[in-house]
């Protein structure tokens, strides 16, 4: 069929521009005269001429043209309508392309009297009926309708004036100025007619049997010969009488209204049909449809359950709603006999549509873990909507754009036409968000909205999506802790989940900066975050004292960024030695510490003195008290025996008023009485040569070869090499300054990490202190380097090879 088919339907000619060809497109339609001039189509010309134009569900655009439109040929009861589109693909119709379409359709015999409803006008012609007489006149002299009627033309059949009756007067109008004034009139060799758009100044609202006509009452006056003969063209059609109850829409049509009657005194049914988009349906049809068509006295009742086939849903917005439409395109046709215009022919075509209905639309997604894809399901929408953008996290991006940020579009026709939307989104896209929900469970949520637009209205209305996937894949935070002499380290590998959770000890937030201000190491490569704390420090809890020892430990808890919800507690606990709390210094000087217990919560360690309480702590924090003072003061007894002096004192707290204390750590410091040291003394002369250790600047170089011969190292452009689990690896470290033939080049650790920090965690040893690591499954080889042209000293030289590894947590890879 092409772009544009037609089809002729009694009387009126429809011409359907196909969606799939014109969609996307800007259009001018034009009607094209006898004399081949083209007119441009324009609501206020559609009334007037006798046009109207429509969309269908599969949004086609639809003109329908009145036989006797301005300008169809009408000729042996043919009309002829010419149509030319322009479509183009910018809003100026610039480089369109140009479609004609002609058709033609039969239409007859014409009632004495026709009136047409259409959705933007009225129209009613009449039958030309010149009495006997005057068609025997027989005319002596030529026309000269100027002298007398200089208003009226010299034409056979030309229409000369129109008058409309009201109920104040009664107003003319010349055909020149009825045009003007948006009517339409048409005179042919059988007919007149006239056309009136609903807005028209004359035209009337009047009521009859509860439903409102709109009514315009006139008579038409035109010229035969010396003869002007007037024919009443009275019109009227219903402008509501529509209801929507119990799913049912209930069309009442009154008949033989007043304005159509004027002079009748009797009537008689002739025909009675209704039928949908111009096409009588026959009982069978209606009655497979459920339709209901009652010809009563005095009206004509058309009833249709809503959703019925014939009818369709359209999408609509109201207050940014959505929501639907139901709506027919009916059409009845009401023919009787009268005294006065013997046959008449009533055609109403009445464009129904129910009230708003609000609608939800259904969204499903799907969570593929192993593609790395969230596909997301929205819709299903009618045909007239259509999606034209997203807002991703804030940004408005085209449909045409959203796959430049991870997003691929598909659109899903179903067999009825309406469609759905396929989102699909990988979820490493910063739109989706991970977050942590409980034990073992992550939620993987899409939150996008999308906008769309709905034709021919051009309504816009969004639809929010936000899906969420709850999966089964979180890896929580681990640690491990271990102490030395004088700290406790924490190191807690990262899982998938605690990307944004922040460390706190207790309430107070663990930043670089506030680790720096109390002495703690801080640092996290990305896998490992690791943490070093002092035994003496004011984070560290101490939880036993004995003679032998106190336990020590160290609390810290991963909080959500957002919430600061408490995610995760972590501990090292450590046993340390009662002597790291006390110094005895050569000179006398005793520095000791006094620590607060967990449940001394009352205990102000600023508080704390010695035997002499003038002695007071000269380092006050929370949890100790820090004394500094010499073994002769601060109330500090002493004891000697044959070998030692012993020097003892105590830190006391008292309660205000109370002289019995309520915390007693006693110390001691030992000092030798009498000791001696033997300083052996030899002299040599001549001794050996003998190798210190010293610092200075060496160049030295690392290369990965090829192959066990290291003959061709890679190259920097070869770099990142792909190698396989256990292949071999042959490295080269070269000393390339000072070249002296008396230095020889010892490796001693070598060690490989995750990343390209040294001093990141994880690492494993391939040498230490210049061997082999006995851990190794495939143990480190050394290859022996010989004198060749390119070595000139082997002792600058070490090779080895290594077979390749990763680094695994559990059954898990590690990746940077």
């Amino acid at each position: 069929t092409g772009p544009m088919s037609s089809e002729c339907l009694g009387n009126f000619l429809r011409i359907t521009l196909s969606a799939e060809y014109f969609e996307d497109k800007y259009l001018s339609i034009f009607l094209v005269d006898q004399s081949g001039t083209a007119w441009e189509l324009d609501e206020a010309m559609a009334a007037q001429c006798g046009y109207t134009v429509t969309y269908t569900s599969w949004r086609s655009i639809q003109i329908r043209a009145s036989a006797l439109s301005c300008h169809s040929h009408l000729e042996k009861d043919v009309f002829t309508i010419t149509m030319q589109i322009k479509a183009s693909h910018t809003p100026d119709i610039s480089n369109a392309t140009t479609h004609l379409k002609s058709a033609s359709c039969p239409y007859g015999p014409w009632s004495p009297r026709e009136i047409t409803c259409e959705s933007n006008y009225m129209e009613v012609s009449v039958r030309r009926e010149v009495p006997q007489t005057i068609k025997d006149f027989v005319q002596d002299e030529p026309e000269d309708w100027t002298s007398v009627f200089p208003e009226a033309k010299a034409e056979e059949a030309s229409i000369w004036q129109i008058v409309f009756h009201q109920p104040e007067e009664k107003m003319a109008l010349l055909v020149s100025n009825a045009w003007s004034a948006g009517y339409g009139l048409k005179a042919t060799d059988s007919r007149v007619l006239l056309r009136v758009p609903y807005a028209a100044a004359q035209v009337q609202l009047v009521e009859d049997q509860g439903i409102t006509f709109s009514v315009l009452r006139s008579s038409t006056f035109y010229k035969y010969q010396w003869v002007i003969l007037m024919v009443d063209t009275a019109v009227a059609c219903p402008v509501d009488g529509v209801d929507y109850t119990n799913k049912t829409i209930t069309w009442t049509v009154p008949k033989y209204i007043p304005p159509l009657s004027a002079g009748i005194s009797s009537f008689k049914d002739v025909l009675v049909e209704a039928g949908v988009d111009l096409r009588k349906l026959s009982a069978k049809e209606m009655a497979s449809r459920k339709y209901v068509l009652l010809n009563e006295l005095k009206a004509i009742t058309v009833k249709i359950p809503i959703g019925a086939e014939g009818g369709y849903y359209k999408t609509s917005v109201s207050n940014g709603q959505l929501g639907i439409k139901y709506t027919i395109n009916l059409f009845l046709e009401q023919q009787w006999e009268d005294n006065k215009w013997r046959l008449t022919k009533h055609i109403i075509i009445k464009e129904i549509e129910t009230p708003f209905e609000q609608s939800e639309v259904a969204i499903t997604n799907n969570l593929n873990m192993s593609a790395g894809l969230m596909t997301v399901t929205v819709g299903t929408f009618l045909p007239d909507a259509e999606l034209v953008n997203l807002t991703i996290e804030g940004v408005v991006v085209a449909v045409p754009e959203a796959v430049q940020h991870g997003y691929l579009i598909q659109r899903t026709r179903y067999a009825n036409g309406s469609k759905a939307y396929v989102i699909q989104v990988s979820l490493d896209a910063p739109s989706v968000k991970k977050e942590y929900m409980r034990e073992d469970m992550r939620a993987y949520t899409l939150n996008v909205t999308l906008t769309f637009i709905t034709y021919p209205s051009s309504e816009t209305f969004v639809v929010p999506v936000i899906a969420l996937s709850a999966v089964k894949d979180a890896v929580l935070p681990s640690a491990r802790g271990f102490c030395d002499r004088r700290n406790l380290h924490l190191i807690i590998t990262h899982g998938n989940v605690d990307q944004n959770w922040l460390p706190f000890i207790s309430d107070w937030h663990l930043t670089q900066e506030a680790a720096q201000k109390y002495n703690y190491i801080l640092r996290d490569n990305g896998t490992h975050l690791a943490i070093s704390v002092p035994f003496l420090s004011s984070h560290v809890s101490y939880e036993g004292f004995h003679t032998s020892a106190i336990k020590a430990s160290f609390y810290l808890t991963l909080k959500d960024d957002i919430t600061l919800a408490q995610r995760r507690d972590f501990s090292v606990s450590c046993i340390f030695s009662p002597s790291e709390l006390i110094q005895c210094l050569p000179n006398g000087t005793v520095i000791v510490t006094a620590i607060k217990l967990v449940g001394g919560d009352n205990l102000d360690t600023a508080l704390l003195v010695l035997r002499d309480r003038q002695c007071k702590p000269s380092l006050v924090t929370e949890k100790t008290a820090t004394f500094k003072f010499n073994v002769n003061t601060c109330g500090t007894s002493r004891k000697f025996n044959s070998t030692t002096m012993t020097y003892e004192n105590e830190v006391l707290y008292f309660r205000p008023g109370n002289d019995t204390p309520i915390y007693q750590l006693k110390f001691l410091c030992l000092y030798a009485v009498k000791q001696t040291a033997d300083v052996g003394y030899e002299s040599k002369e001549n001794l050996a040569p003998s190798i210190k250790p010293e610092f200075g600047c060496l160049a030295l170089s690392l290369k990965l070869f090829k192959e066990k011969s290291y003959s061709e190292p890679y190259q920097e452009s070869e770099y990142p090499v792909v190698k396989y689990l256990r292949e071999a690896l042959y490295f080269e470290v070269e000393l390339l300054q000072p070249k002296d033939a008396r230095l020889d080049l010892h490796l001693d650790d070598c060690w490989a990490t995750n990343s390209q920090s040294q001093d990141s965690l994880p690492h494993w040893h391939i040498l230490i202190q210049g061997c082999e690591n006995n851990k190794d499954s495939y143990r480190t080889v050394f290859h022996k380097v010989n004198y060749s042209l390119r070595v000139k000293f082997p002792q600058h030289l070490k090779r080895f090879e290594v077979r390749l590894f990763t680094f695994v947590q559990g059954t898990s890879l590690l990746q940077e």
